[in-house]
């Protein structure tokens, strides 16, 4: 018993000094993919959430629901139609993805942030202008599918010094008034970018960046260069190729650090955060 105790004494120990260097500092987690689909995982993911807004950093939630929309589509008739990956948005589509993200998803979520006693709320584009985006330009019409233009940090900030949970939901404001689906991982690196994050988590399917193809071992720090040697290796290939692009991006953009973490593992947040070696994989600008 007293070794068990003298064992969570120094898990405590070790995570102090992060707990210092992140008070009061913005965490983005981006939650997507099987996680949502997963109550269990999601669970744990929203625990982790909670604690780290009881030890005074600011987590903001930014979510996904890519399969929640296609379901509600088949449900109304309507067949997804996607464009290079991406969902073509048209009005009806847009009031579903509305409905899913914001009605059921956002809600959900603040509803099991509450159940792990925290406070949240959801923030869209729609209930207020915390986030405003400009139609997505290029060669291909992609119908009311939006790209981030400004993020209301003051607002952010307001909620997080109540000890309010943001959850928010990639439906974003228009200067025409109307409504922009936009992608959920470009939703939370603009986010991150606006909020200047200390850091951006994505939470993934996966346990992080793999060394190598035979996939046996997550690489626990890398660097721009780095993911540049692998791309060319071949080993950062298909759904991969966008988040840790997006990392890229957000650390030249002054975000602090990037993490790709697994969401299956029980407390990943936390040991990634909050531990000396990590769990999952950290992207950062210089070698530490």
């Amino acid at each position: 018993m007293v070794v068990k105790a003298i064992e969570k004494a120094n898990v405590l120990i070790e995570a102090l000094p992060y707990i210092r260097s992140f008070r009061n500092k913005f965490v983005v987690i981006k939650i997507g993919g099987a996680a949502m689909e997963d109550e269990a995982a999601l669970d744990s993911v929203i625990t982790d959430i909670v604690f780290m807004e009881q030890v005074g950093m600011w987590p903001v939630i930014v979510h996904g629901g890519g399969k929640a929309i296609s379901r509600a589509m088949e449900k109304s008739g309507i067949e997804p139609r996607f464009v290079n990956g991406v969902r073509y948005t048209d009005e009806k589509t847009l009031d579903i993805a509305q409905r899913v993200l914001i009605d059921e998803l956002s809600a959900d979520m603040a509803e099991r942030v509450r159940r792990a006693r925290g406070q949240a709320i959801p923030l869209n584009g729609r209930g207020s202008t915390f986030l405003i985006a400009k139609k997505l330009e290029g060669n291909v019409d992609l119908g009311r599918v939006g790209e981030i233009t400004h993020v209301d940090r003051e607002l952010c900030e307001r909620l997080c010094l109540g000890g309010v949970i943001p959850v928010v939901a990639p439906i974003a404001r228009g200067e025409d008034g109307g409504l922009f689906n936009v992608n959920a991982d470009s939703c939370a690196l603009a986010v991150a970018i606006f909020l200047k994050a200390a850091k951006l988590v994505f939470m993934s399917d996966v346990p992080g960046i793999y060394g190598s193809e035979d996939r046996k071992e997550v690489i626990s720090t890398l660097t721009p260069a780095d993911i540049e040697r692998l791309k060319v290796q071949g080993v950062i290939k298909g759904g991969m190729l966008p988040k840790v692009e997006a990392s890229v991006g957000a650390l030249k953009s002054g975000v602090g650090k990037v993490h790709i973490v697994g969401e299956h593992l029980p407390h990943a947040l936390l040991l990634e955060i909050f531990t000396d070696t990590g769990i999952g994989t950290q992207i950062v600008e210089e070698s530490q």
